[in-house]
Parts: structure tokens; sequence; C-alpha cells
């Protein structure tokens, strides 16, 4: 067995990467958390204007999801959305 941690997990995804992409991404980190832990809760937000504009964008569509697992998989999941064309920006929150 896992010593598991709860986290949040932020997303906020390019508008212009549509909503299909958007939710192929998301079964990929349900995957991913799968793979040594449990996905809780998955909110979406949905568009959002941001803050200050990231890549040349001005609004975003936001995803939060609660999760718990062991220490390795938000390392996983920051590489695969820092390698991941139209994940504007990812933050992981342990709670």
């Amino acid at each position: 067995m896992y010593e598991s941690t709860n986290y949040e997990l932020y997303l906020i995804f390019s508008i212009s990467l549509g909503e299909e992409k958007t939710e192929e991404f998301l079964k990929k980190v349900v995957n991913i958390i799968n793979m040594a832990g449990a996905v809780g809760d998955i909110n979406k937000w949905g568009k959002k204007r941001l803050a200050y504009e990231i890549k040349k964008e001005a609004e975003g569509f936001y995803i939060l999801i609660n999760f718990e697992s062991e220490r390795k998989i938000p390392l996983e999941i920051e590489r695969v959305a820092g390698i991941t064309d139209g994940v504007l920006r990812s933050l992981i929150v342990k709670k």
C-alpha cells in the first residue's frame, strides 16, 4: 500500500484547444492519478477571464481536480502538463 496525501490540481487550458482536446488531456491526468491514487471531485469552472495575459491569451478554461495519491504522482502530472500544448498553467497544492 502507498502513503497517500490529498492534493488539489488547478489547470488552465487555452480556449483555442477546444473541448475535445481538453477532455483528452483530462482523461490522461485521471489515468496518471489512478496508477497510484484515487480521483475525488472534478470541478469544471469553465471559461474565465485571466488576471493577466498568458501566451497572448486573455481567457482560459479552468478545471479543479481533488485527488489522493503518493508523492510521485504530482511530479508526473507537472511533467506531462509542462510538455502539453494548450495547457496555459497548472498548479498542484498539498491539502
